[in-house]
C-alpha cells in the first residue's frame, strides 16, 4: 500500500501527458453538445471518484449529476430514460464488476454517450463504453486502492480543465504530481487513534468525497470502526454519539466551504471532541488537538488528492501500530463482482 501510494506521482505524471489528446477531444464534444444529465457509477474507493466528480461537475459546470443504482437495472431490470443528451461517467479499476458494466451497456444502448475511467483497458467495462480515459496506473497489487484511486481524480480534473473556458485549471495541473510526492510528508501522526474504537472523519463540499475515502481506509487496512459525514450532514444526528475525547478527523482546505467548515470545528472541540484536522490551512490546524499538516497546496480542485494522498500513509502507519497487516485486511480481495 505504502509503495503504491509512492508511485501515484509518477502515474499520475504519465496520466496527463498520455490522455491530454483524448481529453481535449472529448471535452471539444462536450462543451458543443453540454449533457442535461450526467450519470455516475462506481463502487468502493472509485465511488469516492464519482462523488468528486459530481462536485466539480456541478459547481464548476453547473452541470446536474446523479449517482446511478446499478441493481435498478441488474436486480429489478428497470431502464430509465435519461434526458437528451446525457453523460455517463463510470470509475473502476479493475473493470470487472458485472453491474457497473452492465449499466454501461444499458445506457449505450440508449444513445448515452458512456465514459469508462479505469485502469485495465482490456476490461469488460473498456470494451462496453464508447470512450476510455486509462488511468496508468500499473498493476495495483495492495487490496486498498491508492493510487488508481488518485488517477481517478486526476483525471476527472483533466477533463474539468479542459472544459473550462478559464485557463486557470489547466495551468494549476503540471505541478501536481510533484505535489502528489510532497504531500506524503504529513508532519503528525494518527497515535491518538492505535486504542480508538470509533471515528468520524468529516469533510465539505470538494473535501466531503476525501472523507469518505479517509473511513474507508481506516475500515480497511487498520480495523477501525469508521464513518465518513459531511461535515453539514453531521450536524442532522450523527453528532449525538460524541462524548469527551471522541475523535473526529476532519480534512479542510481553503476554498468556498472553509469558514463554514471552521465553525462546525469550533463547535465539536467545545463539546469535546477530539480534532485530528489533515489540512495545509494554519487556522484548521490551529483547531486541533492532533495537527496533521499537509506540507503544500494546489486549487481548490486539486488539494483534495493532496489530501488522500498524505492520509495514505497515515492510515498504513496506522495498520501496523494497531498490529494489523495492511496489505492483507480481512475478508477483503482485490477485485469485488457485485451483481
Amino acid at each position: 500500500m505504502r509503495r503504491e501510494a509512492e508511485e501515484a506521482p509518477l502515474v499520475v505524471e504519465r496520466l496527463l501527458r498520455e490522455n491530454e489528446p483524448e481529453v481535449r477531444g472529448l471535452a471539444a464534444f462536450l462543451r458543443r453538445h453540454p449533457p442535461a444529465l450526467v450519470l455516475t457509477a462506481a463502487r468502493g474507493s472509485a465511488g469516492h471518484a464519482a462523488l468528486f466528480a459530481k462536485y466539480l461537475l456541478e459547481a464548476r459546470l453547473l452541470w446536474p449529476v446523479l449517482s446511478l443504482a446499478p441493481s435498478v437495472l441488474t436486480l429489478y431490470g428497470a431502464r430509465p430514460k435519461p434526458p437528451f443528451p446525457s453523460l455517463f461517467l463510470a470509475f473502476s479499476q479493475s473493470g470487472e464488476s458485472p453491474d457497473v458494466v452492465e449499466a454501461v451497456r444499458a445506457y449505450r444502448r440508449q444513445g448515452v454517450l458512456t465514459v469508462a475511467f479505469v485502469n485495465r483497458e482490456e476490461s469488460p467495462l473498456a470494451q462496453a463504453a464508447e470512450v476510455v480515459l486509462p488511468l496508468h496506473a500499473g498493476e495495483e497489487r495492495a487490496v486498498a486502492a491508492t493510487k488508481s484511486l488518485l488517477a481517478m481524480m486526476a483525471a476527472t480534473a483533466q477533463l474539468l480543465a479542459h472544459l473550462l473556458e478559464a485557463p486557470r485549471l489547466k495551468e494549476a495541473l503540471p505541478a501536481l504530481p510533484e505535489a502528489l510526492a510532497r504531500a506524503l510528508g504529513v508532519e503528525g501522526s494518527l497515535e491518538y487513534l492505535v486504542e480508538a474504537e470509533n471515528l468520524f472523519a468529516l469533510g465539505r463540499g470538494f473535501t466531503y468525497p476525501v472523507a469518505l475515502e479517509a473511513a474507508l481506509k481506516l475500515k480497511e487496512v487498520a480495523g477501525l470502526h469508521a464513518e465518513g459525514f459531511s461535515a453539514a450532514e453531521f450536524l442532522h444526528g450523527p453528532q449525538a454519539l460524541l462524548e469527551p475525547g471522541f475523535p473526529v478527523l476532519a480534512l479542510a482546505q481553503r476554498d468556498e466551504a472553509l469558514q463554514v467548515l471552521l465553525a462546525t470545528l469550533e463547535g465539536l472541540k467545545a463539546k469535546g471532541a477530539h480534532l485530528l484536522v489533515l489540512s495545509p490551512e494554519l487556522e484548521a490546524l490551529a483547531l486541533a488537538d492532533t495537527p496533521l499538516r499537509l506540507p503544500t497546496a494546489l486549487s481548490p480542485e486539486l488539494t483534495p488528492l493532496l489530501l488522500a494522498q498524505g492520509l495514505y500513509p497515515l492510515a498504513e502507519a496506522l495498520a501496523r501500530a494497531r498490529g494489523l497487516d495492511p496489505d492483507r485486511p480481512r475478508h477483503l480481495a482485490k477485485v469485488t463482482r457485485t451483481r
